[in-house]
């Protein structure tokens, strides 16, 4: 029982140890964080103190673009506290301009070393796009999302949201179309990367068992 175990005071990261981290170091922080989920071992945190550590400042170890999906809760995910990530939430994990600028503020101006997007099985956002679902706005939103659909033109089989094999594809490809985009979109990121400075990863989460998968 975790009752009368005392909560691990993880310290808020300060900028000098943010500099000293490499891109590899934060992916490898946030697999490792991953398998902890996974295995039922988060840490313990008082969040209480790390609230009053990070309010002269932030140095997140990474930004993490992630669906909406209120089943993804991406800090216990990957096992971080406050002050640990950036976290954008869009319907399908797409990017637009307006997350771009948040991950190249959250890099260039903020010192991320890395861009992470996760999508996730059984995406009812990749679903809506596979069924041309039509809803107001999330219309425009879904048809972000077509690019993938139509990249898994070559699917033998049901192409439809009811195949979770089709749906799985689509969801794949289309984290790997968003890191394509990220990279494609924005000249500062693409730099950044060139130069070592970040890393702009895609990767899977399992619903059914909580593992993230780097793709």
């Amino acid at each position: 029982m975790l009752v009368n175990q005392e909560p691990l005071i993880e310290r808020v990261l300060s900028a000098d140890e943010q500099k000293r981290l490499s891109p590899d170091d934060v992916l490898k922080s946030l697999i490792d964080g991953n398998r902890r989920f996974v295995a039922g071992t988060l840490t313990l945190r008082d969040h209480s103190k790390q609230i009053r550590a990070a309010v002269n400042g932030q140095f997140p170890k990474a930004i993490i673009l992630s669906c909406i999906d209120s089943r993804v809760p991406v800090e216990d995910v990957f096992d971080k506290g406050i002050g640990d990530l950036f976290v954008a939430r869009v319907a399908g994990n797409i990017v637009n301009e307006d997350i771009l600028g948040s991950m190249e503020f959250s890099c260039k101006i903020a010192g991320a070393k890395l861009v992470l997007v996760i999508g996730h099985e059984y995406c009812g956002a990749i679903k809506g796009a596979i069924d041309n679902v039509k809803l107001g706005n999330l219309s425009t939103l879904l048809g972000k999302i077509r690019p993938a659909i139509d990249k898994c033109s070559h699917f033998h089989g049901d192409k439809s949201a009811k195949n979770p094999e089709f749906v799985d594809l689509v969801i794949r490809e289309n984290v790997k179309l968003t890191v394509e985009a990220i990279r494609s979109q924005s000249e500062v990121l693409r730099d950044m990367e060139k130069n070592g400075e970040i890393k702009i990863v895609g990767s899977y989460y399992d619903m059914d068992t909580g593992l993230v998968t780097i793709l």
